[in-house]
């Protein structure tokens, strides 16, 4: 649970939540508005502009509202607690003025959020803008007092002390001046003003210390008067919170010198005032200033009056003086003593066991405990190992004293030259075992105890027959066992690895060929013979090829001259030539004609350019500004982008 309040976020003025929320939105929205925008464009930016200050707003409300605790959420310690110092009506109202002013803004930014959508020039959006935001400053501005409370109720929170209701704590309460501080330094580190006059502790202070091996809070309450509940001032009435919600050790301090101002019969007066709040607690009356009077110098009135006190059984009497510091441990020890067996029998009885009996976490445990007796009815007696009944007390000074490994190191050397034999205490058939240097222990048992013996000489006779038996033939040779059918699967395995190696190589042609051509164009040319060649051998007729290739092989526009060899018609002098040749021939060849293919005559083509023509004159009227247009900056305000804010007006924001 939470006990510190210390990083609520501070909490603005209004003026200061105007700042802050107009000059966001000025800086997120900067005005790019002129009157020749559309009118939808004009609209939907006074909308945003109205939405995101909406937005703002209600954003750093909300952050405020989730900041404070909740009353109805926290303990019922502080939720007294707060009650008594910033009375808990006026923060209920002052946070419930925050929300409502939340809501305010929201259906202020609904409204003209709607108005704006039927806007018909730019003059209109604006003044609907300026009148939502000065109706949303205006909410603001009435927040101003509500704003200015929760501030101070903030910091006042930052300060007070973390108090935790659920752990061990020490309540240290009684008059004024009676050394409650004093002790409170006397067991903890808390910084606590000591002076020697009344009401110097104003506040709840805390202190921290730790007790075995738990830690513990002491926590210091201003003094109390004896008179009404009604007419306490703040001061009292945190101690009186502090004792009736926190559930803690109570220690009441008295001051039997009367040094503090008040009787000892006062001081009775009001433990039995405030008695009613001690129920179910453990409580203890300390008798401070001992070094001044005891219990044993009063009045016989007082004692009678002091033991009618203690007479009931639930309240006990511990003396202590913290200027000597006399039965200050005592104190703390025995009410942290007494604490904790309390807070554990309570632990004990609390829940239900699984039988659904109310018997606490005791009964719960008891439920599960099985103990066991022996079958059929016989008892059987406590056994005691001799060893352990003839066990003397270890004494350093007997000579006849059983000697500790200690003693066994000291004398071989030391530590760093004495080293421990773990096999020492082995439980073997013979003790000469134990060092036996076959390493194979197990449960303290050498392996080497459980095999047999003769295991060599049988092993010997087995390898001596295995070699006879093979001598004999018995056992046929490697040559041997390798038949017809293992050479026709060792065949299969070399086809198998030769068909995975082609198509391994197929795979890396296709993969290396993916973005190129299939015969490339820098490939050389092959000459004539060579092709007929490949088809005799193939079977093909080549005269018919052979023709065919020769008079494609012909120059364009040019037939062959007298003289020149038709045998090879595809040998070239210059490969490279040739190559240069067939790649500008492909430039100048286009493939298709985009602009004549499929229309048929001259009027076709006219009828298309013109339809062209008017469907593009609606796409350049529509056409939006792109890389190839000049480019023109939105001018903005000067005054919006130079200089300091001045003290004038803040309608154009």
């Amino acid at each position: 649970m939470k006990t510190t309040w210390k990083d609520i976020a501070p909490v603005p003025t209004s003026q200061e939540f105007l700042d802050i929320v107009l000059s966001r939105t000025q800086r997120q929205l900067p005005t790019q508005i002129r009157a020749g925008f559309k009118i939808s464009r004009i609209r939907g930016f006074y909308t945003r502009k109205v939405k995101y200050t909406q937005e703002t707003f209600c954003e750093k409300f909300q952050a405020i509202l989730d900041g404070f605790p909740r009353l109805q959420d926290i303990h019922p310690f502080h939720k007294d607690l707060m009650n008594t110092l910033y009375d808990a009506d006026h923060f209920r109202i002052a946070l419930g003025q925050v929300s409502t002013a939340k809501h305010l803004i929201e259906s202020v930014s609904r409204d003209y959020v709607r108005l704006i959508k039927y806007a018909q020039s730019l003059f209109q959006c604006k003044q609907l803008k300026r009148a939502a935001l000065g109706r949303m400053a205006t909410i603001c501005r009435r927040l101003k007092d509500p704003l200015v409370y929760l501030e101070q109720v903030r910091q006042h929170l930052g300060r007070l002390p973390s108090i935790d209701p659920n752990t061990r704590t020490l309540l240290i309460c009684g008059y004024p001046n009676v050394g409650k501080s004093s002790f409170l330094r006397s067991i903890t580190r808390a910084d606590v003003d000591v002076q020697p006059y009344a009401f110097t502790t104003k506040s709840l202070f805390v202190g921290h210390f730790d007790y075995k091996y738990l830690r513990f809070q002491a926590i210091d309450t201003p003094g109390i008067l004896d008179h009404p509940l009604e007419e306490m001032n703040t001061i009292e009435m945190q101690s009186i919170t502090a004792v009736a919600h926190l559930r803690s050790a109570i220690l009441y301090f008295m001051d039997l010198s009367e040094q503090c101002g008040y009787s000892v019969t006062d001081q009775i007066k009001l433990f039995h005032s405030i008695k009613p709040l001690f129920a179910n607690k453990i409580v203890y009356i300390v008798v401070n200033k001992i070094d001044v009077r005891r219990p044993e110098d009063l009045d016989p009135e007082q004692q009678a009056e002091l033991q009618e006190i203690l007479k009931s059984g639930d309240v006990e009497m511990l003396q202590v003086s913290c200027t000597t510091t006399e039965g200050v441990t005592a104190v703390k020890n025995a009410a942290c003593d007494k604490l904790l067996a309390e807070r554990v029998s309570q632990k004990l009885k609390s829940g239900s066991n699984s039988a659904g009996t109310p018997g606490g976490r005791l009964g719960d445990v008891l439920a599960r405990i099985h103990v066991a007796q022996p079958m059929g009815g016989v008892t059987r007696e406590t056994f005691i190992p001799e060893a352990v009944k003839n066990l003397q007390k270890y004494d350093k000074n007997d000579p006849n004293r059983r000697k500790l490994e200690r003693d066994l190191e000291e004398e071989n050397g030391g530590a760093g030259v004495y080293s421990f034999d773990m096999q020492r205490d082995y439980t073997l058939a013979n003790s000469e075992w134990n060092h036996d240097k076959i390493p194979e222990v197990w449960n303290g048992k050498n392996i080497y105890d459980f095999v047999d013996p003769d295991i060599e000489k049988k092993l010997a006779a087995l390898e001596e027959e295995e070699e006879k038996l093979e001598a004999d033939g018995y056992y046929e040779s490697d040559e041997s066992v390798e038949d017809a059918e293992d050479a026709d699967t060792r065949m299969k395995a070399d086809l198998i690895r030769e068909k995975r190696t082609l198509m391994r190589n197929d795979a890396k042609m296709r993969k290396s060929l993916k973005n190129r051509a299939q015969i490339p164009r820098s490939a050389k040319a092959k000459k004539l013979s060579e092709m007929e060649r490949g088809l005799d051998s193939a079977g093909y007729d080549v005269d018919a090829a052979g023709s065919r290739a020769r008079s494609q092989s012909q120059v364009r526009g040019r037939p062959l001259t007298r003289g020149e060899p038709e045998d090879d018609a595809m040998d070239l002098d210059d490969p490279h030539k040739a190559l240069a040749r067939a790649k500008s021939r492909a430039r100048s060849q286009a493939a298709t004609d985009r602009r004549n293919d499929g229309v048929v005559d001259e009027t076709a083509r006219t009828k298309a350019d013109r339809l062209h023509k008017l469907g593009q004159k609606k796409m350049n009227r529509m056409a939006r500004q792109g890389e190839a247009d000049r480019h023109t900056t939105v001018s903005l305000a000067k005054h919006l982008v130079a200089g300091k804010r001045g003290i004038g007006k803040n309608q154009r924001r």
